[in-house]
């Protein structure tokens, strides 16, 4: 009969629709089988319509006799008949003779006993030529030795008192597992073994297998490493084997595997049209590619490719399903941990790009130069905004130049802590809340000491640093600091800081703290360097150091314009590493 649904088959798309479906392609393919069996002649009747030629040759095998055409051998006639031998024959002398048919290897034993009838030891009366293990002898070239002469390790392993105990208690061994270690040649040997035996009489038969041969210690390796499994589900008779890779993707019992329906209850719901695609086309007979289908394991969800293929007989027809499986949850996990990290940093650089693009707008609005208007009263200005990161072009550094109504030029830089949009919004608030005290025609201590308050008054606001003045009509620099590095003043070729005596702490730090104001004449070419801590601040470098460098770099550029006084000193700024992002406003009296 065929297996495949006759047309194109509507496959189940639930677990009760796949086990019916399997339930029923087995039991049809038990009944046909059933049904060829008894259509088969009995062996009786085969027989009696059996060529001559084939009726001697059965006359010869059962008589004991040799005929001339069977090709039996005499030797072989006698041992097959030695159980029915008389008296005078010794039994034992066929299962010696015969063990070399037994495809482990096994040892006949006699016991050696003491005088109390313990025993001591055996003495291998007949062995075969397996061997269990490479650097271990063959049992049959040991004949005649004491078994703790031909195997030392017997004693300290307890095969030999497991051996003694079946021997006077009757009971059999059945699968002892030894750790059987013995030194040859300077060198320790192990080999687990499992050893069976049976007493009879004065004798006693044991064989013995390796645990785990080394094909298949490498076999589970290989099954570990790539996490792949097998199983083989009998459909005639039902037995399920199972590899121990398969038991270990289900976390199942080794001694419990699962039948195909119980396969289908771990299946996801929406995979149950994929194991019913694969399953019924192994029973029509087909090797179908690999397929994905995902299992819950004890809540987790395992996705595993597997490939199913049918064991057919000589007459094509499958009779069991050979599925191989290969866990890929590691590699989903991988791929499902990249694709958050991957999505995860696009939204980052979406967000990045936003806030640079907002952040760069509201630069540009917040700190333009009033030039033309700062022209008409004798000075030229020149600025520069230097982000510590080529991508990361804002922050809390501003500065502020532009005239005031009665005339006077009020110059201004300050840093509010912090990068990004949350300190472009301070600095705003700060630049604009000094831009209205300027109007009020405060002095620079004023305007410093009302800037704080407003910064001790708001719990959200962080720490400034600031310096403040005006430039007057006689050429007179009146200013305030605010935890601020002062300016440097260049005079020709000479370059020194303000006198920063009058220096205050920082703004919203310290509540009522009344700033002061100190005046610096100023003279035709003169030019001022107002900057922040970026500028001069190196890791590891102590911030005098970096104001000596700037000095220099400032006093070596004497006689250039304030804007290119800023190019030099920004291309040595860029060739520096600098942790903080950084604002230069350069101011000459013309």
């Amino acid at each position: 009969m065929s297996f495949s649904l006759p047309g194109v088959p509507d496959l189940p798309d639930d677990v009760d629709g796949l086990k019916a479906l399997i339930e029923r392609e087995v039991a049809a393919l038990r009944a046909d089988v059933r049904r060829k069996a008894e259509e088969r002649l009995p062996l009786a009747s085969a027989i009696t319509h059996a060529s001559p030629l084939s009726s001697r040759s059965l006359e010869t095998f059962t008589s004991g006799t040799p005929g001339p055409t069977s090709g039996f051998p005499a030797a072989a006639a006698e041992h097959a008949s030695c159980a029915d031998a008389s008296p005078g024959q010794d039994p034992w002398a066929c299962l010696c003779s015969s063990m070399s048919a037994i495809p482990v290897s096994a040892a006949l034993l006699d016991p050696v006993l003491d005088e109390s009838g313990g025993i001591t030891d055996f003495v291998i009366r007949a062995g075969n030529h397996v061997r269990s293990s490479e650097w271990l002898e063959a049992p049959d070239t040991q004949v005649g030795q004491r078994f703790l002469e031909a195997r030392p390790g017997a004693a300290t392993s307890g095969l030999l008192a497991a051996l003694a105990s079946v021997f006077t208690s009757g009971r059999a061994l059945n699968g002892l597992a030894v750790d059987y270690t013995e030194e040859r040649h300077g060198r320790l040997r192990r080999a687990p073994l499992l050893y069976y035996a049976a007493s009879c009489g004065d004798h006693l038969l044991t064989t013995w297998v390796p645990a785990r041969s080394e094909a298949e210690i490498l076999t589970l390796d290989a099954q570990h490493i790539a996490s792949m499994g097998w199983g083989q589900w009998d459909l005639l008779s039902g037995h399920v084997t199972w590899s121990e890779g398969l038991h270990r993707i289900f976390r199942t019992d080794t001694r419990m595997p699962w039948s195909l329906t119980e396969l289908c209850d771990a299946v996801l719901p929406g995979e149950i049209a994929a194991l019913a695609e694969l399953i019924t086309a192994v029973l029509a007979g087909e090797e179908p590619a690999w397929t994905r289908i995902r299992f819950r394991v004890y809540g987790e969800v395992r996705t595993l490719d597997v490939l199913g293929r049918p064991v057919a007989g000589i007459d094509g027809r499958p009779w069991a399903v050979h599925l191989v499986a290969r866990d890929l949850t590691p590699q989903m996990r991988s791929r499902r941990r990249l694709a958050e990290t991957q999505r995860e940093t696009e939204r980052l650089r979406q967000q990045a790009e936003a806030e640079r693009h907002i952040a760069s707008v509201m630069r540009e609005a917040l700190l333009p130069t009033h030039s033309a208007e700062l022209a008409e009263l004798g000075l030229t200005v020149a600025a520069a905004y230097l982000p510590a990161e080529p991508d990361a072009a804002v922050g809390g550094d501003w500065y502020k130049c532009r005239r005031l109504r009665d005339g006077r030029a009020l110059l201004a830089i300050g840093d509010a802590v912090g990068h990004g949009l949350d300190a472009v919004a301070r600095m705003a608030q700060q630049r604009h809340a000094l831009a209205g005290l300027a109007q009020t025609g405060a002095s620079a201590g004023e305007m410093a000491t009302w800037l704080n308050e407003l910064l001790c008054g708001d719990a959200s606001a962080m720490t400034a640093t600031m310096i403040t003045g005006h430039v007057d009509h006689d050429r007179v620099l009146h200013w305030a600091c605010a935890g601020h590095p002062p300016p440097l003043l260049r005079r020709g070729k000479e370059v020194s800081p303000l006198s920063s005596g009058h220096l205050g702490p920082l703004l919203g730090l310290m509540p009522g703290y009344a700033y002061e104001t100190a005046q610096v004449p100023l003279r035709s070419g003169d030019l001022l360097l107002l900057y922040t801590d970026g500028v001069v601040e190196r890791r590891g470098e102590d911030i005098t150091e970096g104001i000596g460098n700037l000095s220099r770099s400032l006093a070596e550029n004497a006689g250039l314009s304030p804007r290119e006084t800023l190019d030099r000193i920004i291309a040595e700024y860029k060739r520096t590493a600098h942790d903080d992002d950084a604002c230069l406003l350069a101011v000459q009296v013309d």
